[in-house]
């Protein structure tokens, strides 16, 4: 007796045609599977991150008697920009925000009068940017923190 079927199938090649289904779910489901975790810890990362205090601290120094900043402030998880205009220098500021925050920008720009300006932008999480300026209308821009 013989152990094909109507069409000449045999048994092992049956059995053979019903396992890729199963191979090719494992195949797919793998990657979306390690995917999603990926996804979820990323997620919670930036979850601690929003929790988390940063301070921001502004700073001027330099020649110049007229000087307008305009720099990125943050009020209750909103980004603000304040500008004010300075006639002696040193000056610093400092701003406190929650959490992950990034593309805050810092401009000093001269007046008519010119002179010489350099600016510098430190945040608690290692982010320091600094810039120079000089003569009239010159802009230093620290920003991208």
């Amino acid at each position: 007796m013989s152990d094909q079927r109507p069409g000449g199938v045999t048994e092992a090649v049956r059995r053979r045609r019903r396992r890729w289904p199963w191979v090719l779910l494992v195949v797919v489901l793998a990657p979306a599977g390690g995917g999603a975790v990926a996804v979820g810890a990323v997620a919670g990362a930036l979850a601690r991150e929003g929790t988390k205090p940063l301070r921001i601290t502004y700073e001027v120094t330099g020649t110049a008697k007229d000087v307008t900043v305009t720099y990125s402030t943050w009020r209750d998880g909103d980004l603000a920009t304040a500008r004010l205009t300075l006639r002696t220098l040193p000056w610093a500021a400092e701003t406190r925000t929650r959490g992950f925050m990034s593309g805050g920008s810092f401009a000093v720009a001269l007046g008519a009068s010119g002179g010489e300006v350099a600016c510098a932008v430190t945040a608690d999480n290692g982010t320091v940017r600094t810039a120079t300026a000089s003569g009239a209308f010159a802009t230093a821009t620290c920003g991208g923190f």
